[in-house]
């Protein structure tokens, strides 16, 4: 295919290299006539492994070059990269005035063509932009998006000093867009590269670098937080980290990441806690182990102001125990939320099988009578009792058996606390995510 690659920087060289040795013609474009120059030269804009030599070997092949005139570069391509940089501003935000100025000659020189074209963001962009940059080329070219050009979303997943070897060896290939056409030609792109393809929803594609690369920092800041810990008890933080990384079931793995409800029972908080005394009784500081337990009381703040805005004073209450299979009551998120409620006023009728009153025993029988002494009362034997006059339903546990609850609730909103409602019921659900 004939591409067209706008910024040549680290990303915009590392991907023209890698798809003219995939068999594509590229073209490269930027504004630093310096840049341009070196390819034309043979050689590459940025210190890489192994790209120099890519570079040289694939300008000598006459499949890269490079021009300033991004008119030319589009007229003699299907399609068009935009790889240029998208630094912070002083306020956070992303600076996005040269990914906006490349929109603007996309949108010009399509006015000169006739052929379908399209355009891939690879910059890091918050989501919105997509949208943006199809109305600005759609203004610029006069012509229509899905008909004349589409602009999907393709985030980079490149890391400095093996961006050659990511490109080719990516976790995925994640495409977000709307139209068929634009995304074929993408994929017709790739065509190359072993790595699962994602075509998701345009805001998916867009966010999903801020989540990767925000939850790695989380990792780092955890493991180092960890370091200091151990290193205060006269520990191996290394040997720690490399048991706890070897679990590939719960601590390695897509288990807890999955938007829903607050965390509870007796043991994450229980050991969060402890975890957050032994570094402070140490003298060591621990910020983000020592926000997790703020952070999860955010998640049941949040579900009690979404309850509270349905102005509903019935409440049919799905769910009670901290988790599927089990009784234990002992700070389940659930508990806390219905306690808030019924100082609040509400009314609640409370269903889960796994919780019978009489049988509770030990220590889960004592905290409930301390938190919610009139438990008996609120609870009813059947998902029917529960939601008979309710004005809203909130399902709060991840029972698969309430997966379809939105079909039977005959108008009433729905709350579902842990995702697992279907969201193609024809009842209205709301979600905490």
């Amino acid at each position: 295919m004939e591409i067209s690659v706008f910024g040549l920087g680290y990303v915009g060289c590392v991907t023209m290299g890698c798809l003219a040795e995939l068999g594509h013609s590229i073209v490269g474009v930027d504004v630093k006539q310096n840049k341009v120059d070196l390819i034309n030269q043979g050689k590459a804009t940025v210190v890489e492994e192994g790209i120099e030599a890519i570079i040289a070997e694939q300008r000598e092949n006459g499949r890269v070059r490079a021009t300033a005139d991004a008119l030319e570069a589009v007229r003699e391509s299907e399609v068009s990269l935009i790889c240029v940089g998208t630094p912070s501003t002083a306020e956070g935000h992303l600076d996005l005035g040269s990914i906006h100025r490349v929109a603007e000659q996309i949108g010009q020189a399509l006015r000169q063509k006739t052929a379908f074209h399209t355009v891939a963001i690879r910059s890091t962009v918050p989501p919105g932009t997509n949208e943006k940059l199809s109305r600005t080329i759609g203004r610029e070219s006069g012509r229509r998006s899905e008909d004349a050009f589409a602009v999907i979303s393709n985030p980079e997943f490149l890391r400095e000093g093996t961006g050659v070897e990511d490109f080719y060896h990516p976790p995925m290939v994640l495409l977000g867009g709307k139209s068929e056409r634009g995304l074929e030609c993408m994929r017709e792109v790739y065509g190359g590269i072993d790595a699962p393809v994602h075509i998701t929803q345009v805001g998916i594609a867009e966010i999903l670098k801020f989540l990767n690369n925000s939850f790695h920092a989380l990792k780092v800041a955890f493991a180092n937080e960890v370091g200091r810990i151990c290193r205060d008890l006269d520990i191996d933080p290394h040997a720690a980290m490399q048991i706890f990384c070897s679990d590939t079931t719960l601590n390695i793995s897509p288990a807890y990441l999955r938007p829903g409800f607050a965390f509870g029972g007796s043991c994450l908080p229980k050991d969060l806690k402890a975890l957050c005394t032994l570094a402070r009784d140490n003298g060591v500081a621990v910020p983000v182990i020592n926000a997790v337990s703020e952070s999860n009381e955010e998640q049941k703040r949040l579900a009690l102001r979404i309850i509270e805005s349905t102005e509903a004073r019935r409440i049919g209450f799905l769910g009670f125990s901290f988790k599927p299979g089990t009784d234990d009551l002992r700070n389940s998120p659930a508990v806390e939320l219905a306690e808030w409620l019924l100082e609040r006023g509400y009314e609640l009728r409370i269903y889960d099988d796994s919780v019978v009153y009489s049988n509770l025993t030990g220590r889960n029988r004592d905290y409930i009578k301390e938190t919610l002494p009139h438990l008996e009362q609120l609870l009813v034997p059947s998902v029917e009792e529960a939601i008979l006059e309710a004005q809203v339903v909130v399902v709060a546990k991840a029972d698969r058996r309430f997966a379809r609850i939105a079909d039977t609730t005959a108008g009433i909103p729905v709350i579902d606390l842990v995702g697992i409602v279907d969201r193609d019921s024809p009842g209205e659900v709301i979600g905490l995510a």
